[in-house]
C-alpha cells in the first residue's frame, strides 16, 4: 500500500499508515457509519434485510500485555485458550451480510488492572460489560442509525441469558436464539399456578406465581426426549455445496420458566425448536423464538439456521482482509484495524451487489494500479543487481 501511494518515499508512507492505524485519533463509529451509508443501500438493492445476527469471534494471542488477552473460550480453536474476543452485530439479507458494530470484550481482570489499562490505552469510560450487554448496546445504536430491522439471531451464548431475550422483547424485536438443553420450560398447555388467595384480612395480597409437587417445569432436553416419533419432521432449509441441507426437527409452543416464581404473570408463549439429526443419540440444538404463532415450520427452521451466513464474513475478514493479523497491543489500534478491515469488506459486499452472479464470473474490466517497477516488499531477498 505504501509503495502504491508514495513510490518515491515508501518508508515515510509506511510509517504514516502505521500511525493511521495504531495512534491517530479518528472515530471508529463515524468511519463505520459512513461505510454503512454506502453498503446498506447496495444490499437493499437486491433483497430486504432478513436478520440482525449477534455473535463473537476469538483471536488467539499469547502473552498478557496485549489489550483484552485472557484465558477464555476461543471459537477459532474450539477450546479455552489465551485470546482476545470481540462482540459483533451483523445485518443480513438472504444472500449478503455486513458487520455494523464490532467491540472488544474486556474481562473483569482487565477492568480492575489500572496499569495494563493505561499501558494499552483503554479509555476511562470503558467499564465491565458482559457480552450480552455489549450486544444490546450495539443493537440500540443500530436502531438509532435507522438500519432496517430484522429478526435477531444468536447462539446459546447469548440466547440462554433471559435478560437478553427480555430486553429484545421490550425493544419490540422478534428473535430466534439458541438455548442450552438445560433451559427450563413449561410443557405445552401448562404454566405455574397463580398466587393463592390471602387468608384473613391481614398482610398484603399474594402476587407471585407458585409451583407445587405436580406443577413443575421441565428441561428442554427432557421435553424433547418425551416427544412421540410423529412429532419429528424432516425439514430442508437451503441448498448446500453438494446437496440440500436438511435435518429432523420438532417444534412446540411453550412458556419459558426461568425464575417465574418471582413474577406475578407467566412468561408469554414462545416457540421451542429442537433439532435431532438422524443417527444422533439425542437432540443436538435448541432455540427459543418470539416469531408469530402462525409462522411456517420451514421458515422458522430457515431463520434459525441463517446464522451460517456470517461464517463466510469472518472467514473472509480474517483470511483475506487481515482482521486476524493485528499484532499491536493497544485498544485504539485494535479497533482502528478492525474498522478498516470491515470497511474494506463493506466495499466488497457493495461491489458484489452491483453485479449479477453471471457478470461476476466474467471479466468486469476493472483495473488496478501497479507499484513502482523498482519496489521490493520488506523482507524480500536482495536482488542480483543489489548484490
Amino acid at each position: 500500500m505504501a509503495a502504491r501511494l508514495a513510490g518515491e518515499n515508501v518508508r515515510r508512507m509506511h510509517q504514516s499508515l502505521h500511525h493511521l492505524v495504531a495512534d491517530a485519533p479518528w472515530d471508529d463509529e463515524a468511519v463505520l457509519d459512513r461505510c454503512l451509508e454506502y453498503v446498506i443501500p447496495a444490499m437493499l438493492h437486491r433483497d430486504p434485510i432478513v436478520a440482525w445476527i449477534v455473535d463473537d469471534t476469538g483471536f488467539p494471542k499469547k502473552g498478557r500485555e496485549s489489550v483484552g488477552v485472557a484465558r477464555q473460550y476461543c471459537g477459532q480453536v474450539g477450546k479455552q485458550d489465551n485470546c482476545r474476543v470481540a462482540v459483533s452485530l451483523s445485518v443480513t439479507t438472504e444472500k449478503a451480510s455486513m458487520p455494523v458494530a464490532f467491540r472488544l470484550y474486556l474481562p473483569e481482570s482487565w477492568i480492575a488492572d489500572r496499569k495494563r489499562r493505561k499501558k494499552t490505552g483503554v479509555p476511562e469510560s470503558v467499564q465491565f460489560q458482559t457480552k450480552t450487554e455489549i450486544a444490546l448496546d450495539q443493537i440500540q445504536r443500530a436502531r438509532e442509525r435507522d438500519i432496517p430491522q430484522g429478526v435477531v439471531l444468536s447462539d446459546a451464548g447469548y440466547g440462554t441469558d433471559t435478560e437478553f431475550r427480555t430486553a429484545l422483547t421490550e425493544l419490540e424485536m422478534t428473535y430466534v436464539v439458541g438455548v442450552q438443553s438445560t433451559t427450563t420450560v413449561w410443557k405445552p398447555g401448562e404454566q405455574p399456578k397463580p398466587a393463592p388467595a390471602r387468608k384473613g384480612h391481614r398482610g398484603r395480597p399474594r402476587k407471585l406465581l407458585q409451583r407445587g409437587n405436580k406443577c413443575q417445569p421441565t428441561s428442554a432436553k427432557e421435553l424433547a426426549l418425551s416427544l412421540p416419533t410423529g412429532a419429528w419432521k424432516n425439514v430442508t432449509w437451503r441448498p448446500g455445496a453438494k446437496q440440500k441441507l436438511q435435518s429432523r426437527f420438532a417444534v412446540l409452543r411453550v412458556r419459558p420458566a426461568h425464575r417465574d416464581y418471582w413474577r406475578s404473570a407467566p412468561h408469554p408463549e414462545e416457540w421451542l425448536l429442537i433439532e435431532w439429526p438422524v443417527g444422533e443419540s439425542e437432540p443436538t440444538k435448541y432455540w427459543l423464538s418470539t416469531l408469530p404463532a402462525d409462522i411456517g415450520f420451514q421458515e422458522l427452521v430457515h431463520l434459525a439456521k441463517h446464522r451460517w451466513i456470517i461464517e463466510r464474513d469472518y472467514q473472509e475478514l480474517k483470511q483475506e482482509l487481515g482482521l486476524g493479523h493485528y499484532e499491536g497491543r493497544g485498544w485504539r489500534g485494535f479497533h482502528h484495524h478492525a474498522t478498516l478491515c470491515i470497511a474494506a469488506y463493506g466495499f466488497l459486499v457493495a461491489e458484489r451487489n452491483r453485479f449479477s452472479p453471471s457478470a461476476r464470473a466474467g471479466h468486469l474490466g476493472l483495473r488496478t494500479s501497479s507499484p513502482p517497477p523498482d519496489f521490493r516488499p520488506r523482507g524480500s531477498p536482495p536482488s542480483s543487481r543489489a548484490a
